[in-house]
């Protein structure tokens, strides 16, 4: 196999490859030792995969944005996706707040459903604010913004909700 997609690769070809896990048990982390998936991608595989035991481990040389990757998410059909970064996107944020510096990524980011801090602030802020140790409030909170009501009047969570 390693064989085959050096020569293709070396041709020009882009190229991918995915091997099954057919042994019982989790599959390795790539790091640990290198497997199969690994040595496809040292042979110039652009993506390679191990899928087996209800497990997909990915690796691919690519950098898609935020709105390809949503869409590969979605596939798996997740009841929510939380995702970190991207501050410039239109999705709802949570800010963390870990020094006062922090405090002008209230101002850059857009569509701040909260705050969460290690600090004690001194200005008042527009949006709610947790202290992170009040993990209970703070997680209950923004679990509550993402629910809406479906057409019967009951409550239910987004499917699927990005929040950054």
């Amino acid at each position: 196999m390693e064989k085959l997609i050096q020569r293709a690769a070396r041709s020009g070809m882009k190229t991918a490859a995915l091997k099954h896990h057919g042994h019982t048990g989790n599959l390795k982390r790539p790091d640990s030792h290198p497997k199969d998936s690994m040595r496809h991608k040292q042979a110039g595989a652009f993506l390679a995969a191990a899928s087996g035991s209800g497990q997909l481990q990915l690796e691919v040389d690519t950098s898609p944005d935020l709105q390809e990757l949503l869409t590969f998410y979605r596939y798996f059909n997740p009841d929510i996706i939380f995702v970190e970064g991207y501050k410039q996107e239109h999705y709802p944020k949570v800010v963390l707040l870990q020094s006062i510096r922090d405090i002008s990524l209230l101002r850059e980011c857009s569509n701040v459903t909260c705050a969460v801090t290690s600090i004690s602030l001194q200005e008042k802020i527009d949006v709610p604010c947790f202290f992170r140790s009040d993990d209970k409030h703070y997680l209950d909170f923004i679990l509550n913004e993402m629910e809406v009501a479906d057409d019967n009047g009951s409550l239910r969570n987004h499917k699927p909700t990005d929040f950054c």
